[in-house]
């Protein structure tokens, strides 16, 4: 089985961010009691007391002190076994990175680092208002090498809007803005290669209503994002990767050396994981249940011993759904077989005419009774799944 826990804080917002969190640390130590709470009213949750992976997300969980740690892993260890194997990663910051953190890090069992880094340009990271710089962003990541963490992942972003980024010595023609961004991100993705990671995860830039980005695009300030120009910074990413010996194992995510978020790899194969913190998801197989995504409810919540969750039922039809939605998305596609027994002919009665097209139109193939995306569908991923939901 599989634990997440969210850790709703950070030190700075991030322009583009929509996760929930908050930059006010105050409710900081009363949130970790809480997480505490909520994870003996959860205990039954899961069918296995087994774990294989558990997951700092967040927010910013780096920002978690020592005894905060200990008050979690011990909570959790009232109730689950910890496989000889175990996964357990810490998301970070580069600026929460340094030696004696990592050493906490290492002493309480993290063997799995996920470094927010974003780019290694500091124009960009200025725009996305990352506290860190490029040169802290390559330290931290030779840092925790240095400390012993192999398993390393960095995100980075794509898609960074050309006309806000360029020093002005290169602001001459619309076809030299795209030309010189896409060589900062050519050399993002080198001197990713370079620091020799096992896993890279990349995102394509989005501009979401509540961020900082979202209110500076409903006043103009900045123009939406150019899907074409996105598009072509996506194919730059897979094929530099390829060339270097990356799996694309799944639309945003790289590895050598089968070296998979075992975590993440659980969500988009359907496993049963626990989530636990503010805003947090779970999925037992037959239910979601989703928390409050507010950390005094959530508090006030598990004051008077109350799981702050809302519960959906799922239907065999949405449990096709989220097939759909997740396994499309990785190398291992959806298996028609699978979704036959979860709802007879139905589903590919109902989609005859759209898989016809995806498949003539080469968005999608069919190997061995394996449903995948082709990489040209990859760019609309979203789309094709949508398109064949059972609705």
């Amino acid at each position: 089985m599989h634990l997440y826990l969210h850790i709703p804080f950070c030190r700075q917002a991030c322009n583009y961010c929509d996760f929930h969190f908050s930059t006010n640390l105050t409710l900081k130590a009363t949130v970790v009691e809480s997480i505490c709470k909520e994870i003996d009213l959860q205990a039954n949750y899961l069918k296995s007391k087994r774990l294989e992976t558990i997951y700092f997300g967040g927010g910013t969980p780096s920002l978690l002190s020592l005894n905060e740690l200990h008050d979690i892993f011990e909570t959790i260890k009232k109730y689950y076994i910890f496989a000889d194997d175990i996964e357990i990663t810490m998301e970070a910051n580069p600026d929460d990175i340094n030696r004696d953190r990592l050493a906490i890090l290492q002493r309480f069992g993290f063997n799995r680092l996920s470094i927010g880094i974003q780019s290694f340009d500091d124009n960009h990271l200025k725009y996305l208002n990352r506290i860190h710089n490029s040169q802290h962003a390559e330290d931290c990541v030779r840092l925790a090498q240095e400390m012993g963490f192999e398993n390393l992942t960095i995100d980075l972003i794509y898609g960074i809007n050309p006309l806000l980024t360029l020093p002005k010595k290169l602001q001459k023609t619309q076809t030299e803005f795209t030309k010189g961004v896409h060589q900062i991100w050519q050399r993002d993705l080198e001197k990713a290669i370079s620091l020799n990671v096992p896993h890279i995860s990349s995102y394509c830039l989005t501009i979401e209503p509540k961020t900082v980005f979202g209110k500076w695009l409903q006043i103009n300030k900045i123009p939406p994002i150019d899907e074409e120009f996105a598009s072509q910074q996506f194919d730059i990413l897979v094929n530099t990767l390829a060339a270097n010996g990356y799996d694309q194992y799944e639309i945003s995510n790289f590895c050598r050396d089968n070296r998979y978020s075992r975590h993440n790899t659980s969500y988009w194969k359907r496993h049963e994981y626990l989530g636990i913190g503010p805003s947090a998801h779970s999925f037992n197989g037959e239910s979601r249940q989703f928390n409050v995504s507010n950390n005094p409810a959530y508090i006030k919540a598990l004051k008077l011993g109350q799981v702050p969750a809302d519960y959906e039922v799922l239907t065999p039809e949405e449990k096709v759904n989220d097939y759909i939605m997740t396994g499309l998305r990785t190398k291992w596609g959806c298996d028609l077989s699978e979704i036959e027994k979860m709802v007879g002919q139905k589903w590919l009665k109902f989609n005859e005419e759209v898989l016809r097209q995806n498949l003539s139109q080469d968005f999608l193939k069919l190997d061995n009774q394996l449903l995948m995306l082709t990489q040209k569908g990859k760019l609309f991923a979203d789309r094709i799944a949508s398109d064949l939901f059972l609705v």
